[in-house]
């Protein structure tokens, strides 16, 4: 093995373990101003994994958008509401209980694929992908054709998203100041 091998594989264990670890900090920090910061650490190593696939655009696009502009507006309305409010546990399962169990019912099914997958070789034919995969040109192109109802439908979200912030925010503020604005 050779010192380019070593160094690639040096980055992407550290990318895994701050990945990992990020991903760990957002789920379990009580603080939601905190929560994002590791939130935005986490979208940063993904842009590290697209970069060891040489794909540099999208680990561009991956920083600028998610941990930017994103980001910027989870902040914003953090802050807005208020990062350090307590929500009491009201007990019993809830739809976030539930929703936790599907979602890891889901990952144990992939993860059942990819070993089925695995040990049946299907896993090992590379398949090829073209020259032009990944740059901007094609990636305009699809989300302006193929996807185009998709990528409207994530920006009117967004939008419904920030305007919920700000009026959970005001509602928010109204009731620590005993109604007054």
């Amino acid at each position: 093995m050779n010192a380019g091998n070593i160094l690639v594989w040096i980055v992407w264990f550290a990318a895994a373990a701050g990945c990992l670890g990020s991903a760990l900090a957002v789920v379990l920090l009580r603080n939601a101003l905190f929560a994002a910061l590791a939130l935005i650490g986490n979208l940063v190593s993904l842009a590290v994994f697209y970069l060891l696939l040489s794909a540099e655009f999208v680990a561009a696009a991956q920083v600028l958008v998610y941990a930017g502009a994103v980001m910027v507006m989870f902040l914003f309305v953090i802050a807005y509401v208020g990062w350090n409010l307590d929500v009491a546990w009201t007990g019993g399962p809830s739809w976030q209980t539930l929703g936790g169990v599907l979602a890891a019912i889901a990952l144990l099914a992939q993860l059942l694929v990819v070993i089925a997958l695995a040990a049946t070789n299907q896993l090992k034919h590379a398949k090829h992908v073209s020259a032009n995969f990944g740059d901007p040109a094609s990636i305009g192109r699809l989300f302006l054709s193929n996807h185009l109802l998709a990528f409207e439908v994530i920006s009117i979200v967004l939008l419904v998203a920030a305007i919920g912030g700000v009026i959970l925010g005001a509602q928010s503020r109204r009731t620590r100041t005993g109604g007054r604005r």
